[in-house]
């Protein structure tokens, strides 16, 4: 490696690294924010949290390490233009494309190293992640609870839905405006618990959680034995000033934080197992619509299924087919079936056709909703598929767009690379967040929404490739400027003329 080129990689990657730590940086603190309740308050050791942090990192490569190529670019190559470095390697016959070399080599070896991450570690980091939130909402009852919605308690062996209003306090220990519901060994709600108040007790010498409740009621449905008296839906009901639930989480003392739960989303499976995903779940699908229009035509009876003829009929049976008399329906459109029936009739069949008809339409809007949803999953599959392979290539694609541009702007510093480099990520972030909700939701295709900002950056990266290297500004504002100039220019003389 000549001494250029050591010089160029060097300053890059002071610039790289220097950006990537910041960047990861902001991207975590503007990240824990979604998690914030999951761990403020919760009692958790400092080894736990910085557990979580540490699987949380990798999950922000997709975003921080696109940027950071794109700043480092505009850094390093507007710092040359700036001190007139770039100008010096002109001069010694040197070209943009040749000092570029060597950090192409390493931006290559980055997009390689990018869809290892994505592919492998981001995966598994996002497995983790979620197994360690789960499992700390076990460990730590006040954590699995969750304001305004109900919250299962199963994993305490309890059996029973708990809901509250508010949490607050000391690792948020008091609840307002609880509610309760209890199961029974057939895993039915048949007790419901309401209370305007409540507060969980516990030590760390005990294996008891006390869940006290204040000023509520107690409503239980009895199942008696005998069936006569179930027809009677009898029921128990009382109030109270204090109820104490003991939950007993013995169980729960000597759980792995990070034991795997065998729950996995799209964004927690590699190329491998997302193509073999893919595959089923396509396949699924199409048996899923298969099955439900073969339903639907078998309830409407409209549609009858034909039935192949056998083609190895002897002449006997043909002869005796054909001396036999076709019988016609005498009905040929359906008003003429309905003139020929009673008044009461025509309004039962009516009726019926009614009901089946709606009864079929209730059937279709619900099975719609439940097909989107499956191809939603299934667009998901597909867009993560070709999101990592975009990753690696986005990579590359804005270094082009970096360098080049910072060549033309001809600034160094955290000021205005700053800025243009932000503005560029903003539009390349936000084009892959619409088209990538677009592609979920089945208006474009899946791999359209994964490649559609690389492919928006690729003609841009190759225009100010050739702008930088022709020596040219960042817009050829100057043809435009001349003629204008030329305009004012005849109309001045045509003046002075007369």
């Amino acid at each position: 490696m000549k001494i250029l080129d050591q010089y160029i990689l060097r300053r890059f990657l002071y610039n790289f690294f220097s950006s990537f730590f910041i960047l990861i940086v902001i991207f975590i603190f503007q990240g824990i924010w979604l998690f914030i309740d999951d761990l403020a308050g919760k009692g958790l050791g400092m080894v736990i949290i910085g557990k979580f942090i540490f699987y949380f990192i990798p999950t922000l490569v997709d975003k921080v390490l696109p940027l950071t190529v794109l700043l480092s670019s505009i850094l390093t190559f507007g710092t040359f233009a700036e001190n007139y470095e770039f100008a010096a390697m002109k001069a010694s016959g040197i070209s943009l494309q040749r000092g570029m070399r060597s950090l192409i080599i390493f931006v290559l070896f980055l997009g390689l190293v990018t869809f290892f991450f994505a592919n492998d570690v981001i995966p598994k980091s996002e497995q983790k992640m979620f197994n360690l939130r789960r499992n700390i909402a076990k460990v730590k009852p006040a954590a699995a609870i969750t304001e305004g919605v109900f919250s299962d308690f199963e994993g305490t062996g309890e059996g029973m839905n708990i809901k509250v209003d508010k949490k607050y306090g000391e690792q948020d220990r008091f609840l307002d405006n609880v509610i309760i519901h209890k199961k029974n060994n057939q895993n039915i709600n048949n007790t419901v618990i309401k209370a305007k108040s409540g507060e969980l007790i516990s030590s760390e010498e005990s294996d008891i959680i006390q869940l006290v409740l204040k000023d509520g009621n107690y409503y239980e449905e009895v199942l008696p034995k005998d069936s006569k008296e179930r027809r009677k839906q009898p029921f128990a009901k009382s109030n109270f000033e204090t109820y104490t639930i003991n939950i007993d989480i013995s169980e729960l003392n000597d759980q792995d934080l990070e034991e795997d739960q065998n729950i996995t989303t799209n964004k927690m499976k590699n190329v491998g197992r997302l193509i073999k995903d893919i595959d089923s779940l396509r396949e699924n699908n199409l048996e899923k619509v298969e099955a439900f229009s073969k339903n639907v035509v078998s309830r409407m009876g409209a549609f009858p299924a034909s039935v192949a003829k056998d083609t190895t009929q002897n002449l006997e049976l043909i002869k005796l087919e054909n001396t036999k008399e076709v019988e016609h329906d005498s009905i040929k459109n359906i008003d003429e079936f309905m003139k020929s029936l009673e008044q009461w009739e025509q309004i039962q069949v009516m009726k019926k056709a009614q009901n089946e008809v709606s009864s079929i339409l209730n059937t279709v809007k619900a099975k719609k909703d439940e097909l989107q949803s499956r191809y939603k999953f299934y667009n998901s599959h597909i867009l993560s598929l070709h999101q990592k392979y975009a990753l690696a290539l986005s990579c590359i694609i804005l270094f082009f767009v970096g360098a080049p541009l910072g060549a033309i702007i001809r600034k160094g510093g955290l000021g205005l690379p700053m800025v243009v480099a932000i503005i560029l990520f903003l539009t390349y972030y936000f084009i892959g967040v619409f088209a990538g909700n677009y592609a979920k939701e089945g208006n474009i295709h899946p791999a359209i929404g994964a490649w559609l900002p690389t492919l928006i950056m690729l003609p841009l990266g190759i225009s100010l490739t050739r702008r930088a290297t022709a020596d040219k500004g960042l817009i050829g504002f100057g043809h435009f400027i001349d003629r204008i100039k030329s305009i004012f220019k005849k109309k001045d003389k045509e003046a002075e003329d007369q």
